[in-house]
């Protein structure tokens, strides 16, 4: 068996480097996710924010774990030595176990790596207005509805806004949630097995989804990046529920009504930034993922 390509020497940072970028992370960390562990501790739900950690499992006491990256080598790390996937080297740094790690997520990195690079090559679509939401409560009996919080137009005026757009939904793990009868109405069939060959930057949820992309490869990412996806993730998901069917006032959203003109404008415009901002953090991203699948074996 032909073994695989040598990582590339590494530059190793010193402790009083690493140290303070490991606290500043736990820090940010913290203030990012302060309102929610609130609100967790007295039990209290949030239509719009709790996605972040149901829909995407991490957890805020993971969040706030540092991890320098594929890149670095840290010295004077004795305790990093003794999580899963580091290694400590001759000189007494430490730095990603990549070949151990490459060994149980290999498969997972090359899918990674494939789909962001795909979705970064094409082109954003800006014309599906949000939508997705409105197809997920299409003709919707009321205890089908997804949250607990009243629609808008009503169930009538829903679903006429459904009827008179058409649906153009590019991503998957929307799609699946769309109703029966509104499923048939999106231009195109999506399934899984598709999902690297549709997905495209201006989706919202693609944009999110840089998020989960970084959360599963876990130490290989660096905690800074962690970091700017979940802040993104977070703020597309203000936009998106913003621009859905829910009338979420009484939480102090103001609607981006994406059933009229002036509605559809502010939600492109905002599309067109966050799609620009996934693509910055998708480059980063490639760059991880490029340096782990340079190391896998030929096969």
């Amino acid at each position: 068996m032909t073994a695989p390509p040598a990582l590339r020497p590494v530059p190793t940072l010193p402790a009083a480097v690493w140290t303070a970028r490991e606290a500043a992370h736990a820090e940010r960390a913290d203030a990012l996710t302060r309102a929610h562990r609130e609100r967790r501790a007295e039990h209290r739900r949030h239509p719009v924010e709790d996605f972040l950690y149901t829909y995407y499992p991490t957890k805020p006491g993971q969040l706030r774990v540092w991890h320098p990256g594929v890149s670095v080598a840290l010295e004077g790390a004795a305790e990093h030595a003794r999580r899963r996937w580091y290694t400590s080297r001759r000189d007494g740094s430490v730095t990603l176990d990549v070949p151990g790690f490459l060994a149980d997520r290999g498969d997972a990195v090359g899918y990674i790596h494939h789909l962001v690079r795909a979705t970064r090559a094409r082109p954003a679509r800006l014309s599906c207005f949000g939508l997705h939401e409105w197809a997920m409560v299409y003709r919707a009996e009321q205890q089908e509805v997804r949250h607990p919080v009243p629609l808008r137009l009503g169930a009538e005026g829903t679903d006429e806004v459904v009827r008179s757009h058409p649906l153009r939904c590019t991503h998957f793990d929307a799609f699946r949630f769309f109703t029966d009868e509104a499923e048939p109405r999106n231009e195109l069939r999506l399934t899984r097995a598709d999902q690297p060959e549709l997905e495209q930057p201006g989706c919202l949820h693609a944009g999110m989804d840089v998020y989960k992309w970084a959360s599963k490869l876990g130490p290989a990412v660096p905690g800074e990046l962690l970091l700017d996806a979940f802040e993104l993730a977070r703020d597309i998901r203000e936009l998106d529920m913003r621009a859905s069917p829910y009338d979420l006032t009484a939480w102090g959203y103001t609607p981006v009504p994406i059933e009229t003109a002036e509605g559809k404008a502010t939600y492109v415009a905002a599309q067109r930034e966050f799609a620009e901002r996934a693509n910055s953090l998708r480059d980063r991203l490639l760059a991880v993922t490029a340096t782990l699948t340079a190391c896998m074996p030929p096969e």
